[in-house]
């Protein structure tokens, strides 16, 4: 295998769609349990203030495949199905030398990772494992029963019959549809074994023993695992639910925001039982304590991938191959459950909930402990650390930044800016963030401007673009906006806040 400082293996980690909550930001609350990610923390660098390019899957995945934001990779919005025009991480390494395998969720455009140089397991779009023919052979191999589940709750907006049948007459709910992100939650009644999750784990580790067990002095290989979780739906097994109990955790501070002087596409929401024509129900109709219950499954779900990532981290460790390997575990955005109001899902509000996410990378090697970065960092720069650490780079400038001087040297020298986007999901808009170390500011075409002190108030719930004493912020924070659109090298359109079109 290569030495740790040559041309390290890669394992890249990357969940789907994960709540913050708990996180070091709810106060008062049960912290959510990861104590694999954490392990993997106390080895190497854990990004404190690391946000996503966009708030939603093919953008944001899209963006962990080039190092761009969206509106420079053109797929802006999910399954746009824009054309890959743009260098892929994926096929540089491969032209590097390093053998990929993927596994697990797609979800960034057209195709699938096969078409990429990447042997293992990916299928377009979303998708549903459990649908699958590996799942159906890791099911025959392992003995493990064909996964069932008791339903709790649904808030399924769209072909929700099955779901109501269901918990009307008790009958265990399959997961048998060319997706498997229903709005709902309950208890995967079958062994821990049979969710998503850990099939692909079982995929990732007979992979690596597969590699430990070549002759040395191979090729470096890059591993690649996309689970479909902790997105909901949040089914998890008793075992993690029982880890936490609803009653214990508080109402989230913004959970009665009135949204008073933010733009309307907070107020947007399609799920069942919350909304009416599209519109969030305001007080939110549905007590804390079915909130609670909901983030509790949510909590569980989120251990229970974290469970699964640990079994491909212990096999690195047992297999020797840990020494010689870059390590990257993240997210691809956030989750809105709970949040301003009382949302379900997701939409193209921008709210920290659905930007803020984990990051954590350990160095081949490394011997020192681990530390914590409040640096303003990006899963845009994932794929530009990945090909640093290959001695590789992107042939044209990209918006990602390498993160491993940050990893080196904390006092590095980096960005003082940071820009996320969204083109809009269900509500269809444009919008811009850019973030400071202390405040936050939000350009949405057609609607109010958005400033918050996040150093102060950070649940965001004054919305300070209209008061005269932020005014001097306000002009700070648009112009630095401004500045950071102008410099970015690769765009293919200028979107200021005084031009930006759709």
């Amino acid at each position: 295998m290569p030495t740790p400082r040559s041309r390290p293996n890669i394992l890249f980690l990357l969940n789907d769609h994960q709540a913050y909550y708990g996180h070091g930001k709810m106060a008062g609350g049960p912290p959510i349990q990861r104590p694999c990610f954490d392990s993997l923390c106390s080895g190497g660098v854990e990004f404190r203030k690391a946000y996503t390019a966009a708030p939603l899957c093919g953008p944001a995945r899209r963006g962990m495949l080039t190092a761009l934001l969206p509106h420079n990779h053109g797929e802006i919005t999910n399954d746009a199905n824009h054309p890959y025009d743009r260098e892929v991480y994926v096929d540089t390494l491969a032209a590097a030398g390093y053998r990929n395998f993927y596994y697990g969720k797609w979800h960034a455009g057209g195709g699938a990772a096969h078409d990429h140089h990447c042997e293992g397991f990916s299928y377009p779009s979303y998708g549903n494992p459990y649908i699958t023919p590996e799942y159906a052979d890791y099911l025959k191999e392992t003995g493990l029963p064909a996964p069932s589940i008791a339903l709790r709750r649904h808030f399924q907006p769209w072909s929700p019959q099955a779901l109501e049948e269901s918990l009307r007459t008790g009958v265990p709910y399959v997961q048998d549809k060319p997706w498997c992100n229903e709005h709902a939650t309950g208890i995967l009644t079958t062994p821990t074994q049979t969710h998503e999750a850990f099939f692909l784990a079982h995929l990732a580790c007979r992979k690596l023993r597969e590699l430990a067990a070549e002759a040395e002095g191979g090729p470096p290989f890059h591993l690649r695992v996309d689970f479909w979780a902790p997105h909901q739906p949040y089914f998890p097994t008793q075992e993690f639910a029982g880890l936490y109990n609803p009653r214990d955790i508080p109402e989230y501070p913004n959970f009665r925001d009135t949204l008073e002087g933010k733009p309307k596409s907070f107020r947007a929401e399609e799920n069942v039982g919350i909304s009416r024509n599209g519109i969030l129900l305001q007080p939110n109709p549905l007590p804390w304590n079915i909130w609670q219950e909901t983030l509790a499954l949510c909590y569980a779900q989120i251990t229970l991938v974290d469970a699964a990532g640990g079994l491909i981290l212990r096999a690195l460790e047992e297999l020797g191959l840990a020494e010689s390997t870059l390590v990257i575990w993240s997210t691809d955005h956030g989750d809105a459950l709970a949040c301003h109001g009382g949302h379900f899902d997701k939409d193209a509000y921008l709210p920290e909930e659905m930007l803020r996410i984990p990051l954590a990378v350990r160095l081949p090697g490394a011997k020192r402990r681990g530390r914590r970065s409040e640096r303003l960092v990006s899963n845009m720069d994932i794929p530009a650390t990945i090909l640093h650490a290959a001695g590789a780079s992107f042939a044209s400038p990209v918006d990602g930044r390498s993160l491993l001087p940050l990893c080196e040297d904390p006092k590095a020298p980096w960005r003082e800016n940071l820009v996320c986007e969204s083109h809009g999901h269900i509500t269809h808009t444009v919008s811009r963030v850019l973030v400071t170390a202390k405040r936050k500011y939000v350009w949405n075409q057609g609607d109010v401007e958005e400033l918050y002190d996040l150093e102060a108030d950070p649940y965001e719930m004054r919305n300070l673009a209209g008061d005269a004493d932020a005014a001097e912020s306000l002009r700070d924070m648009r112009e630095r906006l401004g500045r950071e659109q102008t410099a970015q090298q690769t765009a293919q359109q200028t979107c200021s806040p005084q031009t930006a079109e759709a």
